[in-house]
């Protein structure tokens, strides 16, 4: 089995590539809408056990979120962004490591190599960095986006373009590179820890199978929670930022 940096493309759909990474990240959407789905249909006024665990678990995120905002409003308005960044993250780390994936797939012959290639059908979503650049750019676009509806649009970008000096515009231009480097750490941030542990699942599943990965896929178990954790209290931390440049601009 050889390890690949980039997703494989199974096949084409016109011009666009269909990666196994791709196809895992329609996977997890889809798991995510049928369990909300369920949720929703199970909904009662007297709450079942798993219900009170689950607004239990909503509340008290909802609650952190406004410690963080000094503003329920706002925890709110945030709250539903922030969840899905949570949610996608965690479940596709999850799935990720479930047996199989990376494992079935179809060997394919290379005309370059002269050889047969292994294409696995299913590849984590965040072990590709096309799926954490994406999220990482709709983070900070969200960010954005939240102060310009904090402040307003030509207010909240005097931010990043002010000209009412030298040393003001220096610091601005570096503030908007400073997002843009938000954009590059979010994305290698998530994608070098879920593809690092995906490699190390791998070689010690070649070396010693069985018993031996068993502690390695506890131990990613954790990361990927923690890794979609990291990523969505950052991505508050940042809003929280863009709320409190536009009070300074008001």
């Amino acid at each position: 089995m050889e390890i690949s940096l980039k997703a494989e493309t199974l096949f084409h759909w016109g011009t666009l590539p269909i990666t196994n990474s791709l196809i895992a990240s329609w996977v997890t959407v889809l798991l995510l809408i049928v369990v909300a789905f369920a949720l929703r249909l199970s909904l009662r006024k007297i709450p079942s056990r798993f219900q009170n665990a689950f607004e239990a678990i909503a509340e008290y995120f909802l609650g952190l979120m406004e410690d963080v905002y000094d503003s329920r409003e706002k925890a709110k308005k945030v709250f539903p962004f922030v969840a899905t960044f949570f949610l996608f993250i965690l479940f596709s780390n999850w799935l990720g490591i479930l047996p199989g994936v990376g494992s079935i797939g179809l060997n394919e012959w290379n005309h370059e190599t002269g050889r047969f290639v292994f294409l696995p059908l299913l590849r984590s979503a965040n072990a590709d960095l096309n799926t954490t650049l994406a999220l990482a750019i709709i983070s900070v676009l969200l960010t954005q986006i939240f102060g310009i509806i904090a402040a307003g649009f030509f207010r909240y970008f005097t931010r990043f373009f002010n000209f009412k000096g030298p040393i003001q515009l220096f610091a601005g231009i570096l503030e908007f590179f400073s997002e843009l480097i938000k954009i590059i750490s979010f994305s290698f941030r998530l994608f070098g820890n879920i593809f690092a542990g995906e490699v190390l699942l791998v070689i010690v599943s070649l070396l010693v199978p069985y018993v031996a990965p068993l502690p390695f896929y506890a131990m990613e178990i954790f990361v990927g929670f923690i890794q979609a954790l990291v990523f969505t209290m950052l991505t508050i931390v940042f809003i929280k930022l863009a709320f409190v440049v536009a009070e300074e601009e008001h």
